[in-house]
Formats: structure tokens, C-alpha cells, sequence
């Protein structure tokens, strides 16, 4: 039996399904600690710029333990957010034989990892982050050599896709030490609401007042630079589309920009923050669904996961780390370089010159993702595992 401790900051949508799922198989038994409460608690996200609470279980089907922390101003935001001091011996105490870290750009983690013994038990890593925009220069060269250093400390580390893998690269991880265990969310949950999802999405269409005879471009998440909201409401002005909306769905900082640039133009309409259990609808609404990031911060975009098992096809940038994987270009949606409002609209225009061809890369997104799974994830936790048993 495995019995393997999983460290992450606070339970996540994607992530609790998974850790269900890890729970029920037979060679695995796992606690996962948490470092903070978001997400089960009433608490303002500062992407959304509200107080939210997902409203889908997050701690059922698995043991957990949350650690106290102690930071002033806890979350994800900085450095400090997570100030755990009993984090070691709480992981101690479970006596795992194996201990799997979500993250580690925190201060609770550094000291985990630099005080764990690592020779007695090992610690394997699972992490998405990219250089699809490098930095250069002496500070990205120390910044090179801290997290080089780090991964030293693991003994197998858990890529997600290909930028991910090209990451742990360029950080000196062997490639014997890497192991495939892709980006995935509750598939199952999305398939099986399948059907009811576009019964209500098209009562939805009629309450939001988008004509029932328009296509619809859904752009959904945090209104916030890093998105690129306001390059997509440019791109889609600009491309001039016939018969054809473009919902924003979600809360943020642009938000009243973004509605004054829209002011006065007759297509483009907005729905507020929408919960977990709504989000097989939201996709559903769309013809076609937009990540248009810009820089490092869209580590995957699991949003785009969620589209394509509700048969959407995607258009995203290359800055978005799914990009690689999960975006066959022409079969199930189009790539744009980031930032360019001009190949963003000519990749729209694009989209909506065949409407049946477009059905049919929202079908083959639907075949893509079934290979995307909390299946193949594990299967690379696995195998991570016994490569440290030879």
C-alpha cells in the first residue's frame, strides 16, 4: 500500500474530484493537508473581486486535515500567504511513505521542503508552470538556480503537459525523473450533465436577451489584465461578425471598462460570477469559447478542459499553457499569438466562415479531453511511484 501524504494550499475545484478518485484505488491510500480554508468559506477572491463559496462538495470521498495558518493575510496572492508552522510534524504524524506537493512558492512549503528528510521518504512534485514568454537576465538567472535547487529536493516530478515538461527541462529535471500526469478535471461530472446543460443554456440565452438566431463567443473567468478581456471585445468589434454575440461571464477589475467599452455596441452582453454547478451551462451557451491570456500567469487554463467535455471548440493564445495539448489547430479550434488583436480577429472570422465546420471541432474536443482524465493523471502518479521502488 501507498500511503501518501498530498500537501496543497486549500481545497480547488479540479484537484478534490481527483483526490476522491485516488481514494478509491486499491494500492493507494492518501490525506491530503490543506493550508488555508478558501473555497469552503465565504471569502473574497481577488480575481473576482467578491466573496465566493463553491457550491459543489469538496471534501467528501477522501481524508483531510486542514493545518492552521497563521498569516495575517492569508492566499495565494504572495509569498506569505501560507504561515503553517505545524505542517511538518502534522505530516509526520500521518507517516506517510510517500509525500506529493501541489506547490511550493510559499513560505510554509520552503521550510517543508528543506526540513523534510527526504533519504527516509520521498517527495514527488506536480506543478504546471511554463516559459512560453522567457525572461532574461541576472535576476531570471538566480531565479533559475533557487528553483533548480528545489527540485533537487523531489525525486520524481509530475508534468501536466508539454510546456510543463519543457519547464521542469530547463530547471535541470531528468527526464527519467519525469512523469506524465496530465491537467484534467471532473470529465464525468460534465458528461453526464451534458444534456440537461444545453436544455438550460438555451433558457439562459432568452434571460440574458442574446437572439436566439446568434451564435454565441463566451469569454469566462476573472475580468483582469493577465485575461486579456478587453483584446477579445476589440478583436470581436473589430471583426464584425454577422449574427453573432459575445458573452462575458464572470466579475474583476475591468469589468467597468470592459462595459463602456461595450456601451454602445448592440452584441456584446454580460453575466455575472457564475458558480461551480453552473458551469456546464455557461459552456454550453457558447459556439465558441476564448482564453485570450497574455504572459506566464495561465499556467493551463482548466476552463478550457470544461469547454471541450461540453463539445465546445476553443480558441486561445499561445501564451496559454494548454495550448500544446489540448488545441489541435483546424480540428478542434484555432491558437493566436498573444496580444495581437489583429490575429485574434482574423482567427474569429475564421471560426464563423463555417458554422458546420465549427461543429465539428467542438465534437473532436470532446474525443481530445476523454484522453485528459483524473485516469491518466493517476496512471502518472503511479508510475512516478514505482520508478522509485527499482
Amino acid at each position: 500500500m501507498n500511503k501518501i501524504a498530498i500537501i496543497t494550499t486549500h481545497p480547488i475545484q479540479y484537484y478534490a474530484p481527483w483526490f476522491r478518485y485516488l481514494a478509491q484505488e486499491n494500492d493507494i491510500s492518501i490525506k491530503v493537508f490543506y493550508l488555508w480554508t478558501f473555497g469552503i468559506t465565504q471569502q473574497i477572491d481577488q480575481g473576482f473581486q467578491q466573496s465566493i463559496k463553491w457550491d459543489i462538495p469538496l471534501l467528501s470521498g477522501y481524508n483531510y486535515e486542514f493545518v492552521p495558518n497563521h498569516s495575517p493575510n492569508p492566499g495565494t496572492h504572495h509569498f506569505w500567504g501560507f504561515k503553517n508552522p505545524s505542517l511538518l510534524t502534522k505530516v509526520q504524524s500521518y507517516q506517510p511513505n510517500i509525500v506529493l506537493l501541489m506547490c511550493y512558492n510559499y513560505a510554509s512549503i520552503y521550510n517543508f521542503i528543506f526540513r523534510w528528510d527526504t533519504r527516509k521518504i520521498p517527495l514527488i512534485f506536480r506543478g504546471d508552470s511554463h516559459r512560453i514568454l522567457p525572461r532574461t537576465g541576472l535576476k531570471e538567472w538566480a531565479r533559475r538556480q533557487l528553483i533548480s535547487l528545489i527540485y533537487r529536493r523531489f525525486s520524481a516530478c509530475l508534468y501536466v503537459g508539454k510546456a510543463n515538461y519543457n519547464y521542469y527541462s530547463y530547471h535541470g529535471v531528468s527526464a527519467e525523473n519525469l512523469f506524465f500526469s496530465p491537467h484534467a478535471v471532473d470529465n464525468d461530472r460534465f458528461f453526464s450533465q451534458t444534456q440537461e446543460a444545453f436544455k438550460q443554456a438555451k433558457l439562459w440565452q432568452q434571460e440574458l436577451q442574446i437572439p436566439e438566431d446568434h451564435a454565441v463567443i463566451l469569454f469566462a473567468g476573472k475580468f483582469e489584465s493577465k485575461k486579456r478581456p478587453l483584446d477579445l471585445l476589440q478583436a470581436f468589434i473589430q471583426s464584425n461578425l454577422p449574427q453573432v454575440s459575445l458573452l462575458f461571464v464572470g466579475a474583476g477589475s475591468l469589468e467597468n471598462e470592459l462595459r463602456s467599452q461595450a456601451a454602445n455596441h448592440p452584441s456584446i452582453y454580460f453575466a455575472p460570477f457564475q458558480n461551480q454547478s453552473q458551469m456546464p451551462r455557461t459552456y454550453a451557451v457558447a459556439d465558441l469559447v476564448v482564453l485570450p491570456s497574455y504572459g506566464a500567469w495561465e499556467t493551463w487554463g482548466l476552463a478550457i478542459n470544461e469547454a471541450m467535455c461540453l463539445s465546445r471548440p476553443v480558441l486561445v493564445s499561445n501564451h496559454v499553457g494548454c495550448a500544446q495539448d489540448l488545441i489541435h489547430p483546424n480540428r478542434n479550434g484555432l491558437i493566436f499569438q498573444a496580444g495581437n488583436i489583429s490575429a485574434l480577429k482574423t482567427c474569429l472570422q475564421q471560426a464563423f466562415s463555417n458554422r458546420e465546420t465549427l461543429k465539428n471541432w467542438g465534437e473532436e474536443s470532446r474525443k481530445i479531453i476523454s484522453n485528459y482524465s483524473y485516469v491518466q493523471a493517476t496512471q502518472g502518479l503511479k508510475d512516478a511511484i514505482n520508478s522509485l521502488k527499482t
